[in-house]
């Protein structure tokens, strides 16, 4: 089986000058997880995903020592002003620009692999640097269902 087969072709791109309450916005009206982030031409250049929303650890320099970060700035007491104040940051401040992508023609297989190599949830699908479909891990039940129905077909 191909990624064509099973990818989501209706992609939601932005622009790396997207502020985040505009992705954010998308991302809960449309229901999905992950944003690919395309210039002027329409090339793949990054992705924002869930994740990037939310707090990671870092190391504080020049210490063995690890505390939250959001938006890249030590995460204090009061996160709500954290986000209210990071709502018109454009994407490119937070965007991950090292984007593992996939071809239509690949088999699932490989899709498989690298979700769990890079412990991802979703790749993209580009033709020509482009973003024409995107895979997330709920897109794999496809397969389930497909075999489901032919197996309830044949009884």
């Amino acid at each position: 089986m191909k990624v064509s087969e099973i990818m989501t072709q209706q992609v939601t791109t932005i622009t790396e000058d997207t502020p985040l309450h505009e992705v954010a916005r998308l991302m809960l009206e449309k229901g999905i997880g992950g944003v690919p982030v395309v210039n002027e031409w329409g090339r793949l250049i990054g992705i924002v995903t869930e994740s990037d929303f939310t707090a990671t650890e870092k190391c504080l320099p020049f210490s063995m020592f690890r505390a939250p970060q959001l938006f890249g700035t030590w995460l204090g007491n009061d996160a709500e002003q954290m986000y209210e104040g990071a709502r018109n940051i454009p994407v490119r401040e937070i965007m991950n620009t090292s984007v593992i992508t996939v071809t239509e023609s690949e088999p699932v297989e490989a899709v498989l692999d690298l979700i769990l190599e890079h412990d991802i949830n979703r790749i993209p699908v580009v033709k020509d640097q482009k973003p024409v479909g995107i895979v997330a891990r709920r897109d794999l039940l496809r397969i389930m269902q497909r075999e489901g129905a032919k197996t309830a077909s044949t009884k």
